[in-house]
């Protein structure tokens, strides 16, 4: 039987902070992929190389982890004060789907070097040296980041002496800024607290009720106390990922947490919504070793926090869900401020399984309500590898 020959698309294939993904220009996609819909999701998934009942993603570019299965489609903005809007895909690994729920925080720090770089940013906005400000529209959440990206001979400097966690080795700093970042809709539909509480008691089947803070900030996010679920905050990927019974706890959690927060009607919904919520669990600041064989003070942190990414502990800390750390940190009374020691706090360090990071987020109350202005950190970001992807001809 004749068979389609493979077509090849303009990528990029980039590292932003913990994670790796596949970055293209909206207008380079084929012409049916430039749309959401059927062929957008299915010319994504074969780029990946999804689903694969193997778990291994060996036909494409994923790398068979949440953290390197991901797409970004990238397109010059039209919104006013903005220089580019972009989109992002959690592309499934064993199941047919592309997850559009959310964002991906360690993948925006590349969203302003690669719009440097393939012209989406007008030339007047980039220094000879200095710090190149690229405002990016967020789509998935309707929000606004601020991407400071260096510049050198009007060049992005993309190499340098900047450290990360969870990253081999170092690179130009990226500062973001995640711009009023507690509303998940565009309009400011969702609430920073969706049950209008700062800790809610959360009934699990298996597990009882559960001390809970469920947060929309930077992407929907529920922290449970580590001692509550017989951790203490210093596991590293294998204690969870190695133990079927302990992720099916955590689904179960994110799934009951989800219905709570209003993000889907009953738990059966959940399993078609991976990437968002996320579930954490926290705990006062302790030694430990991190992944690496680096050893981690308790002195040199504020509190400890494991989360998971599509089922699964992440190797260090998503972007977002970082935010949501920082955010909620700097509330009173939420589990993750009670972690870090409680009271008033505009900055903390947290220690993940790779290591340590640091966010920031200043936040306020007026007439009961907490809003957070912006959250701030930092990551790094590298071009790996820049030419065409080649798909099939009728993969979509």
């Amino acid at each position: 039987m004749p068979h389609q020959p493979q077509i090849k698309i303009p990528a990029t294939y980039m590292r932003g902070g913990t994670s790796k993904g596949v970055f293209f220009r909206l207008d380079d996609l084929p012409e049916a992929a430039r749309v959401p819909g059927m062929a957008r999701d299915k010319l994504l998934m074969r780029v990946i190389g999804s689903p694969d009942p193997y778990g291994k993603q060996i036909d494409g570019m994923g790398g068979a982890t949440s953290s390197t299965s991901k797409a970004v489609i990238v397109a010059k903005s039209t919104r006013a004060e903005h220089d580019v809007d972009y989109l992002f895909g959690q592309v499934s690994i064993d199941k047919p789907f592309v997850d559009w729920s959310g964002n991906c925080g360690n993948l925006s720090s590349a969203v302003g070097s690669f719009a440097i770089h393939a012209g989406l940013v007008e030339r007047e906005r980039i220094p000879e040296n200095g710090m190149a400000l690229v405002r990016i529209w967020q789509a998935n959440i309707g929000k606004t980041i601020n991407a400071h990206v260096p510049i050198v001979d009007g060049m992005v400097q993309e190499t340098g002496d900047f450290e990360l966690d969870g990253v081999t080795f170092p690179a130009a700093e990226v500062q973001l800024e995640f711009m009023d970042p507690a509303a998940e809709e565009e309009g400011g539909g969702g609430a920073m607290f969706p049950t209008g509480n700062l800790v809610d008691d959360l009934d699990v089947p298996g597990l009882g009720t559960l001390k809970a803070t469920m947060i929309n900030a930077g992407i929907p996010t529920i922290f449970v106390n580590a001692e509550d679920i017989g951790y203490t905050g210093t596991e590293l990927q294998d204690a969870i990922n190695g133990d079927p019974r302990a992720l099916a706890m955590f689904e179960t959690i994110r799934a009951h947490g989800a219905v709570r927060m209003g993000l889907i009607k009953d738990t059966g919904e959940a399993a078609a919504r991976q990437h968002t919520p996320k579930v954490a669990f926290v705990a006062p600041a302790r030694d430990y070793s991190a992944s690496s064989g680096k050893q981690v003070a308790a002195g040199d942190i504020d509190l400890l926090v494991r989360a998971l990414s599509m089922g699964k502990l992440h190797h260090a800390m998503m972007g977002t869900a970082a935010v949501a750390i920082g955010t909620a940190a700097a509330i009173p009374g939420t589990l993750v401020n009670l972690a870090a020691g409680g009271g008033k706090l505009e900055v903390v360090r947290f220690g993940h399984p790779s290591g340590t990071l640091r966010v920031g987020a200043a936040a306020t109350e007026a007439n009961g309500q907490w809003s957070v202005t912006k959250a701030v950190m930092s990551r790094s970001a590298r071009v790996l590898m820049e030419g065409w992807v080649r798909v099939p001809g009728d993969a979509f």
